[in-house]
This record gives structure tokens, sequence and C-alpha cells, in this order.
């Protein structure tokens, strides 16, 4: 029953999606603020039916808040709106750390996405209103440590990670004055919405494998089971074969 009321949350969500996007390309303002603030909650459900931890739903709601906030005008409730996603950040950055595995080489993975943090920032700079700066560059700052992190649960979070950096560059590029093309918010949306939706699934896929019987998690230790009472076993017989 819980299962079938996940995939239920899981197609509203993409029933949603549809409809969202598609409004925002045929220029219906209505049906594009009427459906945005309800996609995140869609999917924050389908993570809580799918025994997801209650900080994924957290931050995808949180996620909704910010999309709340910046359907309206106004510096002031723009800035609220990135102070709800960078709450969400928060949120995923905490879940990737006790779920994600830790990667080999984790400076190999630092060093292009601080570079293209650095790289972004420096283009943005000169656009952007004076009191904005440094907002945009503590909350780019925390989107790229999401994207960062998110490599440590696979290529789902990978490609969610990317598609979140995507999305608000986007967004901040119009803030900044860069050129536009066509239907903007469609473009912002239809990479932030997949983003949301990714690293969503990767942290459930995370967790689930943490949780499994036998599941290492990347740690290095030994599983529980028969694997280790057999090690107890030979440690016990070489004990013996010293002694005697």
């Amino acid at each position: 029953m819980k299962a079938a009321a996940a995939r239920a949350a899981f197609v509203a969500f993409g029933a949603v999606t549809v409809v969202h996007l598609g409004a925002l390309l045929a220029g219906a303002g209505t049906v594009a603020h009427v459906t945005k603030p309800a996609l995140m909650p869609l999917l924050a459900l389908y993570a809580v039916l799918s025994g997801g931890p209650r900080l994924l739903a957290a931050a995808l709601l949180l996620g909704c808040a910010g999309d709340t906030l910046l359907l309206a005008d106004g510096g002031t409730l723009f800035l609220l709106g990135m102070g709800g996603f960078a709450a969400g950040h928060v949120c995923y950055l905490l879940l990737f750390a006790r779920h994600g595995s830790r990667p080999r080489h984790p400076y190999r993975v630092a060093v292009p996405y601080a570079a293209a943090w650095i790289a972004v920032l420096v283009l943005l700079w000169p656009g952007l209103d004076a009191g904005m700066r440094l907002p945009v560059a503590v909350y780019s700052l925390l989107l790229t440590a999401t994207g960062l992190c998110a490599t440590s649960t696979g290529l789902p979070g990978v490609a969610g990670g990317l598609l979140f950096l995507l999305s608000d560059t986007l967004l901040a590029g119009r803030m900044a004055g860069w050129p536009q093309a066509p239907a903007p918010q469609f473009w912002v949306m239809a990479t932030y919405v997949p983003a949301q939706c990714l690293l969503a699934l990767a942290v459930l896929a995370a967790a689930a494998g943490r949780t499994e019987p036998g599941n290492t998690g990347g740690t290095g230790a030994m599983p529980p089971g028969p694997s280790r009472s057999r090690a107890r076993t030979r440690t016990r017989t070489r004990h013996a074969d010293v002694t005697s």
C-alpha cells in the first residue's frame, strides 16, 4: 500500500512538472504560479512514503519555500527565498555526509568545482547590485558544495548537482543582465526540477544502501553476518595455534 502511494506521489509530481513547464512555454502565468509551489511538496511526499530520511523532506520543503518566495517581486523576498534554498543546501550537505561514500581522490573532484565557482562569480560580479553580491557569493558557495558532495552518491547525484548549478547560474545571469534565451524561466525550471528529483533519488538510494544488512557503505568496515563470524573463528584458531 505504501509503495503504491509513493508511486502515485511520484506520478503526480511528474504530471505537475509537465503542466508547469508547458505553462511557462505557453506564457500561462497563472497556471505556472499555481503549479510551482506544488512541485517540491509532491517530491517530498514521495521521499517520505519511500522511507527516506526526514532531512531529505526538509530540504525539498525548504526548496518549496524558496520557489514560493521567488514568485513575488522585491529584493527582501528574493533574499528570503535565497535563504530558503541555502537552508535546503545545508540539509543536503548533512545528508551527503551521512549517506555518501568517501571519494578516493577528493582534491581531484574538488578543484574543478572550486574553479567553476570562482569563474562564475567573477563573471556575475560586475552585473550584480552591490547589495546582492555578498549573498550571491555565499549562496553560490553552498550550492557548489552541494554539487561537489553530491558526487559521493554516484551518477544521479553528479547529474543532479550539475543541473542545480546550471539552473541557479541561469537565474543569477538574469539578475546580472546576461543575454537571455527565449522563455528564460522555462530553462531555469527545466534544469531545477530534474536537479531536485535526481538529488532526492540519489539520497534515497544511498540511504537505502546504508541500511541494508551487510552493506559497508563504502567505509571499508566488515559487514555483519557469516563473514564476520568466520573472521572471528579464524582469529580464535590462530590464537589457539600460537598458545599451543
